[in-house]
């Protein structure tokens, strides 16, 4: 049976990216999408050109492509819908700048504030501009993040936009086919772990940022494994305080305590019983001091025989040689 492939990066990286332009503004409607992305303009130079083209063209290869599939000749080759970089035109590139220059500073947001987002209004994703080259090879700004209006006459927003109805799908199933997996299907309250991962994605699910990585199946895993377990100690916390109160007052606790405590009592006969063993016992010994049959009686300690093996006992011989002799901690050393 042909495996189901019901997610994967580049639908959720299409969606994430349908998202935060919910929150931009731009010149116009082309202009939303970026060729490559760089920390700052001053970055936007002829070898960051040359991988915008590059880009570019890959796209729209590979856009090419997908459109020739859908007729359904199998027939068709990749190497007819190639696009190749030089016929791109410098104007036609857009690239996104991440900055905070657009973004309103609050000073009274941190009180020590260690990077340049803590002095800028709070933003639901790292913000961003689209620059592109005008006919005249001067770069202007066509797009701005969390913005409403034109370039130069609009303000800054964060609560115009939203997530796409898809990506919120695409959350759902991530928490419902994380939850049935084997080691958290078994939990009563599954059902509250995977609306806490719910909840988390729907707070984080923009923050993740394209310039760092390109794999967000892993980023939204990350914070959903970490929404499970937040949940497992939460829930593991209340039952030893149930538990607890159970014990005070003399009733059963839960299986899991009952069977924690029965190992724990295996456990303490074990540790007794080779503490007796470890116990030092002295018996009286008989010695002949000389030919005439003088006897002497002493006291002898009985041990453990420690047995040591071939490579021990190597080991032991290159160090007397070494040294001149063999102390107790050698002997410890060794195995």
């Amino acid at each position: 049976m042909k495996r189901v492939n019901y997610l994967n990066n580049k639908d959720l990286l299409l969606e994430i990216h349908r998202s935060k332009n919910s929150y931009a503004s731009y010149i116009a409607s082309d202009h939303d999408r970026y060729d490559l992305i760089v920390p700052d303009v001053k970055k936007i130079n002829d070898a960051n050109v040359a991988k915008a083209r590059k880009a570019q063209a890959k796209r729209l290869t590979d856009e090419a492509w997908a459109i020739a599939k859908q007729g359904g000749n199998k027939r068709l080759k990749m190497s007819d819908f190639i696009v190749s970089p030089r016929k791109i035109k410098k104007t036609d590139l857009v690239f996104r700048v991440m900055t905070f220059d657009h973004v309103p500073e609050d000073a009274d947001r941190k009180k020590n504030p260690k990077t340049r987002a803590d002095h800028h209004s709070k933003c639901n994703f790292p913000p961003f501009q689209h620059w592109k080259f005008a006919d005249n090879d001067t770069l202007i700004c066509v797009g701005k993040s969390h913005w409403i209006g034109g370039m130069e006459n609009g303000h800054f927003s964060m609560d115009h936009g939203t997530i796409t109805n898809k990506l919120a799908m695409m959350f759902m199933k991530l928490c419902e086919r994380y939850g049935t997996r084997s080691n958290w299907r078994g939990y009563t309250y599954n059902d509250e772990m995977r609306s806490q991962a719910l909840v988390q994605l729907s707070q984080i699910g923009l923050q993740f940022d394209e310039s760092k990585s390109d794999n967000p199946f892993a980023y939204y895993t990350a914070a959903i494994t970490n929404s499970f377990t937040r949940i497992l100690n939460i829930e593991k916390k209340n039952q030893n305080i149930r538990d607890d109160l159970l014990e005070l007052n003399s009733m059963m606790p839960s299986y899991t305590r009952q069977a924690r405590n029965e190992d724990q009592s295996h456990k303490d006969a074990d540790a007794f019983k080779q503490s007796k063993l470890k116990v030092k016992k002295t018996v009286p010994v008989t010695f002949y001091k000389n030919k005439l049959g003088e006897k002497i009686e002493r006291t002898v300690e009985l041990t453990t025989v420690k047995v040591y093996s071939k490579k021990a006992i190597a080991e032991l011989n290159k160090k007397y040689k070494k040294q001149g002799s063999v102390t107790a901690e050698d002997f410890e050393k060794v195995k």
